[in-house]
């Protein structure tokens, strides 16, 4: 059988962190502008539809 003892993604060729992480800034960030976004529009109805 192989050795699976270790991964090391640190070192494995391929791996670009920046733009991972960059990736997932702008997934959060879209998460919570949306996020307000809905919240805000919810708030307008409950509003102006009562």
């Amino acid at each position: 059988m192989a050795d699976h003892s270790e991964v090391a993604y640190t070192t494995a060729d391929g791996n670009d962190y920046v733009a991972h992480e960059q990736t997932y800034e702008g997934f959060i960030k879209l998460v919570k502008y949306g996020t307000f976004t809905v919240v805000v529009i919810v708030a307008l109805m409950a509003y102006f539809l009562v």
